[in-house]
C-alpha cells in the first residue's frame, strides 16, 4: 500500500514504529495486549492455536487500537482496518518471514512457524489507521482497569507452608 492510499498521522505513525505490544479491542469487546511488530505504518499480530488470543479479530473487519508510550501512560488511541494477509500471497510472503524471525521463544525455525501459521489456522493479520485517531486531553481521565478475566490458567493458590508456628505475644 503506497503513503498516499492510506490515512496518515504523525502521532500515529511515531507511535507504531515504537510499538511492542499494543490494546487491541475488536466489536466494543474487552482490549487484549498483543504482541506486534510495526511494518510499513501497519501493526502485524498473529493469533490462533499455539499463538497469542485475540478473540473475533481473524474474522473482523476493524478494530481499536491503543498504544502506550515508554513510561506507560496511553498516548494514542484508533480505529484500525483489519486485513488478513493470506498464505501465499505477495503481502503474506513479504510479512510472514519478518514476523516469523520477530516472534520470541518460537517453537522451532522460522520457516515451520510459517508453515504452521498456514495450515493450523492461525491469523497473521494487519493494522492501519482507518479514522481520526484520538489523543492528549480527549483520551478517557480514567485508568479503564477491569477485574482479570477468568482464564483455565488461573488457579487458587494455597498458604505457603511453614516448618514451625510463630506465637504472637
Amino acid at each position: 500500500m503506497s503513503e498516499d492510499e492510506r490515512s496518515t498521522s504523525p502521532l500515529v505513525d511515531e507511535a507504531v514504529k515504537k510499538a511492542a505490544v499494543a490494546w487491541v479491542s475488536v466489536a466494543g469487546g474487552p482490549a487484549y495486549a498483543l504482541w506486534c511488530l510495526p511494518l510499513d505504518g501497519a501493526l502485524l499480530v498473529v493469533s490462533g492455536p499455539g499463538e497469542q488470543s485475540a478473540p473475533g479479530l481473524a474474522e473482523a473487519d476493524t478494530a481499536e487500537v491503543t498504544l502506550r508510550g515508554d513510561h506507560g501512560g496511553r498516548i494514542v488511541t484508533w480505529p484500525a482496518r483489519v486485513a488478513r494477509l493470506r498464505p501465499g500471497t505477495e503481502e503474506w510472503e513479504a510479512a510472514a518471514p519478518l514476523v516469523a524471525a520477530k516472534r520470541l521463544n518460537a517453537p522451532g525455525p522460522a520457516a515451520e512457524l510459517m508453515r504452521r501459521w498456514a495450515t493450523e489456522g492461525c491469523a497473521v493479520n494487519r493494522l492501519t489507521l482507518a479514522g481520526t485517531p484520538v489523543a492528549g486531553a480527549e483520551l478517557p481521565a480514567g485508568s479503564l482497569a477491569e477485574r482479570p478475566r477468568e482464564a483455565p490458567v488461573v488457579r487458587a493458590t494455597r498458604a505457603p507452608f511453614r516448618l514451625h508456628k510463630v506465637r504472637r505475644r
